[in-house]
């Protein structure tokens, strides 16, 4: 079977993990492309947050290397991973996959305009302030903390279908 592959997608939220991910999946769909998409948000989500009461749990990994074994049992071996701290996390979760993957991580980026207004988009209205002030101090930290080896993508003036295909041509994924 060939080494696994996977694509760590980061970024802010209301940055467009998500629906790059979603377009990113369509258009490997549509090539033909085998690949699986985990939302890595899910994956230790509960309440009380399992990485706060016990951080040396590593749920997220955990749960990681159980769903990626069960990909790799089909016959799976390109894994697009949405997660926004993904990129600096990318080495523990290439880890937890257990099959030494080849990483591509890409942190995507959008001003917080274009931010707000996909919050709002996504919440109905204008977004809390909170959520968009959090939005913003998350980015500057990801941007300095994230390693040279990130590839940025800024989509503040891209639909999601150019950053599915800005993707697809980081990974080297699409057959010519």
């Amino acid at each position: 079977m060939p080494r696994s592959e996977v694509l760590f997608i980061g970024g802010r939220s209301g940055v467009g993990k998500s629906t790059a991910a979603d377009a990113l999946h369509e258009l490997l769909a549509a090539r033909h492309v085998r690949h699986a998409v985990i939302e890595g948000d899910t994956l230790d989500l509960a309440h009380p947050a399992p990485h706060v009461e016990h951080p040396e749990a590593r749920l997220a990994e955990r749960n990681l290397a159980a769903i990626w074994a069960n990909y790799r049992a089909l016959g799976f071996h390109r894994l697009v991973y949405t997660n926004t701290v993904s990129v600096l996390e990318a080495d523990r979760l290439a880890d937890a996959m257990g099959d030494d993957p080849a990483v591509v991580a890409v942190l995507l980026r959008a001003g917080d305009e274009r931010t707000a207004q996909r919050l709002g988009r996504r919440v109905g209205g204008a977004p809390p302030a909170t959520q968009v002030a959090h939005s913003a101090r998350t980015a500057g930290r990801l941007d300095s903390a994230a390693p040279d080896r990130v590839t940025r993508v800024d989509t503040d003036d891209l639909a999601p279908a150019d950053v599915a295909r800005r993707l697809a041509s980081l990974t080297g994924w699409l057959p010519d």
